[in-house]
């Protein structure tokens, strides 16, 4: 079951529906109890006012929080009723009534905050606290267990946007149920149901209602309305809910989908019968290797079985089973890496980083890799190395400055460098890293 009201966390500098009415008071008591000279009955009358007040100050400790970087969510308990075609929630609650006097508000469910742009275009779902039960909808659904309720549309067509701003979050809020809490998604596509069906009934017993296109008042005692998430493609164990970690959603990962390895064998040098497998992530619009041919004979030549595979060819638990195999992965920034969970603990990710793009790629791959207790090694290619010189000349700011772009705007600097670039590898110079994935396989 999700957390009672008194129980929940209070993060700091909570922007959110508050009051700090009882804070002084609370800090002016414990101040007096720990004076030296304070009388014992005085100390027993002091302890039972803290008590009581800190009764109070739990009805008025926030379910909704708005603060968060990444998400916005509301945890409910009591009388919940979800009217998914009107994108309307009603509830009771005394402790919402205390400081919005029964306002209606409003909430986004897609865990991406900061993208003005795409989160300006999301409806939001309608949080109405009532006083009563009768000034709420009749029940036609009664259900047992929580709802948590998301959204899956947004950039959830791409595998990094899927895991860093669904899943993960999906993790994060839902996993202390062990399945017993029903979905309703905003956004709700068969595609991509299918694609992720393995994750989603590893979370959740019940059938995936659509919400967008259910006309009906379905009654829960518990809800989550929208997901706890921390930041891109990773976990932070200091926020709740405390204590998990990135390698732990892995873990789960590879439990979900029965993956063979959790962890790398030590290669020894005398194993001359056991090739290291290497994955090379193929492209095929932009960021693509253009002497993809050379690396593979090179990596070939220094005794790796190596495989190219175009991910997008495969369905998800398909890939899942033959990333796992591998004990080096290749790829170039983009959505290609976010594979690496299915890779096996001690695997090495090489990130190859084409021009201008050292920054999100340290953010987006080098940290996750690192927190998924992955090996990582990164090849930043040269402006020689780069098409974008085809494009311009030496000299010019987009070869010499790439962050004059980024301050542009990103879909400036996404035009330039993530569009329309892609890399020629200077094979004599990635032989060296090559060479250094292989040291750290018999480390």
């Amino acid at each position: 079951m999700a957390r009672s009201q008194g129980s929940q966390d209070k993060p700091s500098n909570m922007n959110v529906v508050n009051s700090q009415l009882s804070r002084g008071i609370n800090l002016k008591m414990l101040a007096i109890l720990d004076t030296e000279d304070e009388a014992t009955n005085g100390s027993q009358t002091i302890i039972g006012e803290i008590n009581e007040l800190m009764k109070f100050e739990s009805l008025l400790k926030p379910i909704c929080n708005f603060s968060g970087e990444k998400s916005d969510f509301c945890e409910i308990n009591g009388d919940v009723r979800i009217h998914g075609n009107d994108s309307s929630i009603f509830f009771t609650s005394h402790q919402l009534q205390v400081v919005t006097d029964n306002s209606t508000f409003g909430i986004k469910l897609y865990a991406r905050k900061p993208d003005k742009d795409l989160m300006g275009k999301l409806k939001q779902q309608k949080l109405k606290p009532t006083s009563t039960e009768q000034e709420m909808p009749a029940c036609t659904v009664n259900h047992t267990v929580p709802a948590v309720v998301f959204h899956a549309g947004g950039y959830a067509g791409n595998l990094f946007h899927a895991i860093s701003d669904v899943m993960i979050p999906l993790y994060l809020t839902t996993l202390p149920f062990n399945g017993e809490v029903q979905f309703l998604i905003e956004e709700k596509h068969t595609w991509w149901v299918e694609k992720f069906e393995v994750m989603l009934k590893a979370l959740s017993k019940y059938e995936i209602i659509d919400l967008d296109h259910d006309s009906e008042i379905r009654c829960f005692k518990n809800a989550i309305v929208g997901l706890k998430a921390h930041n891109d493609f990773g976990i932070n164990s200091q926020m709740p809910p405390f204590g998990y970690t990135l390698r732990d959603f892995t873990h789960f990962i590879r439990q979900t989908y029965s993956l063979e390895r959790e962890t790398t064998i030590k290669m020894k040098i005398s194993e001359s019968f056991r090739k290291p497998r290497l994955l090379i992530i193929s492209r095929k619009k932009t960021r693509c290797f253009l002497n993809e041919d050379e690396i593979v004979a090179e990596a070939q030549g220094l005794g790796y079985d190596v495989e190219i595979i175009d991910a997008r060819t495969l369905k998800l638990k398909e890939f899942s089973n033959m990333v796992n195999s591998f004990d080096v992965m290749i790829g170039v920034h983009g959505a290609g890496l976010t594979n690496m969970v299915f890779l096996p603990e001690n695997a090495i990710l090489i990130q190859v980083i084409p021009l201008g793009l050292e920054s999100v790629g340290r953010i987006f791959y080098e940290k996750p890799a690192r927190d998924m207790n992955l090996k990582y090694l990164q090849y930043k290619i040269s402006a020689n190395e780069s098409s974008l010189l085809e494009q311009y000349p030496i000299d010019h700011p987009v070869i010499l400055q790439p962050k004059l772009f980024e301050e542009e705007g990103w879909l400036k600097f996404k035009s330039i460098y993530l569009d329309n670039q892609n890399m020629r590898v200077d094979i004599g110079k990635f032989r060296l890293v090559l060479l250094d994935a292989l040291q750290l396989l018999r480390q």
